[in-house]
């Protein structure tokens, strides 16, 4: 099994995910990066992205957040997302009805309130960011295991 640490996928209003893990790759607001135990400590904030989560026994979790922030300590992942949903529990249907508004929103003009705007700029990316988590994750469930065997680990 290797080194674990835990990971816990918070927002305001639940825990998304808690667990022993061996690598957390984050969508950092300068870039992706990849935490594995052991790694020194820090606090950064997190853009619009994928969550992707090797758990202890190697197999791989997806989740998109809609920006936040993580704290990181050698042996703990705290990722504080402003919104959070695991890639199984997004309905991409639901979420290309979101895209659809918000692009519907942009192309009526750039409201004058900077405020609205933010708002509909990130109802987009949130949208966006959600169909492209489920869409990679449900490609890759389709897939079949090249190269493994069912019983290896």
């Amino acid at each position: 099994m290797g080194l674990v640490m835990r990971c816990d996928i918070v927002t305001q209003e639940r825990s998304v995910y808690s667990g022993e893990v061996q690598y957390v790759s984050l969508p950092g607001s300068e870039g992706r990066m990849g935490i594995l135990p052991n790694h020194s400590s820090m606090l950064t904030t997190l853009g619009f992205g994928e969550v992707v989560v090797r758990n202890k026994d190697g197999g791989e979790e997806y989740f998109a957040i809609g920006g936040g922030f993580a704290e990181v300590q050698p042996d703990k992942v705290v990722v504080l997302a402003d919104s959070a949903e695991q890639a199984d529990e997004i309905d991409i249907d639901r979420a290309q009805k979101a895209r659809e508004r918000a692009e519907k929103y942009m192309a009526e003009g750039v409201p004058e309130d900077p405020e609205r705007y933010a708002q509909i700029r990130a109802s987009l990316q949130r949208a966006q960011i959600r169909i492209d988590v489920a869409r990679r994750r449900r490609r890759r469930a389709a897939m079949p295991t090249l190269g493994r065997s069912e019983d290896e680990d």
